[in-house]
């Protein structure tokens, strides 16, 4: 368990679960920024077979992704959530500009709702988990749009005053906080920047707006839903947890390690979520080189002692499942 997440609990009987609901406009702009992206994706299925698809988009949208899921999986996750590790002020001011491009939300409410899913995964005050409706199969698909995006809807906010008092503590993160319209506008506005200077033309800065601006967002968007929902129902789970966290191999690349959530679930802390032999981390080995660079300090890396605990903590009925 997370120092965090043990603050929350403390702070508990104090402070309650919700903040301030989101306002109108924001509410707005939630809706505008997940389905309006989500319908992008949706029509570069005819895009794919006709027209408005070159090299530079694709490349264009690879190195945006990556670069903004890294954002959010060693920044806003691994770092800003967990404290996996101590980063330097350039560091830590970088990694939530680049997490916030990733448009999942402002920083301090990303983090705050993360925190409170730790506190009470797959229970009630949970905000995603699957099993909020039951274990009959209509409530399985409830619990499946819940978890993966309904969720999201809600007006109701995190408590960021209970679950993330140290960030909007830190000047510089809640200024990285307030500027979430700019990020905003940065990540869309630059890769049709730059596809219309490097094929100077209207059209190729269209198409880049299209592929490495609203699709690679949507993708994105439910490459980390899919850790909140399918990532609690179905996958291996050979470490003790308090929850229903799973290993689910295929979304690991594309989750940049994300995806070995068991662990995550069972050592919060740990800056390394794939701890097995071909268990591919790249948010990991991104905080590895850090660290070589100095640029990272204190990386809570798992220990082979911590791992046979979490092990032998697992009983033999989750061990079958």
């Amino acid at each position: 368990m997370t120092r965090a997440v043990e603050s929350a609990r403390s702070t508990s009987r104090v402070r309650p679960l919700h903040g301030a609901p989101r306002g109108l406009a924001p509410q707005i702009g939630t809706y505008l920024f997940i389905l309006g992206p989500f319908l992008a994706l949706l029509a570069a299925i005819p895009f794919t077979w006709g027209w408005g698809l070159g090299w530079l988009d694709l490349v264009l949208a690879a190195v945006f992704y990556t670069v903004t899921c890294l954002g959010v999986t060693v920044g806003f996750h691994r770092y800003f959530t967990h404290g996996a590790f101590k980063a330097r002020r350039p560091l830590r001011v970088a990694l939530a500009i680049v997490g916030s491009m990733a448009l999942q939300g402002p920083i301090t409410h990303w983090v705050a709702d993360h925190r409170r899913h730790h506190a009470f995964s797959d229970r009630d005050g949970d905000p995603h988990s699957p099993w909020v409706f039951g274990t009959s199969p209509l409530a399985v698909v409830r619990g499946f749009w819940h978890a993966h995006m309904g969720w999201l809807f809600d007006r109701n906010l995190t408590n960021a005053e209970r679950f993330a008092p140290d960030l909007l503590a830190d000047k510089d993160i809640a200024r990285v906080h307030r500027q979430f319209g700019l990020w905003t506008a940065v990540t869309l506005v630059a890769p049709a920047a730059l596809g219309g200077l490097l094929t100077w033309s209207w059209w190729g800065a269209v198409t880049a707006f299209f592929w490495a601006g609203l699709v690679r967002v949507s993708f994105l968007h439910h490459v980390t839903w899919s850790v909140n929902s399918i990532c609690h129902m179905i996958g291996s789970r050979p470490f003790a947890a308090r929850d229903r966290s799973a290993n689910f191999w295929p979304l690991a690349i594309l989750s940049m390690g994300e995806s070995w959530h068991n662990l995550h679930h069972a050592d919060p802390t740990c800056a390394r979520h794939g701890v097995r032999r071909g268990q591919v981390d790249i948010s990991a080995r991104l905080i590895w080189v850090l660290e070589k660079l100095g640029w990272v300090h204190d990386v809570r890396w798992p220990t082979p002692k911590r791992l046979l605990n979490l092990e032998a903590r697992l009983t033999p009925a989750k061990r079958a499942g």
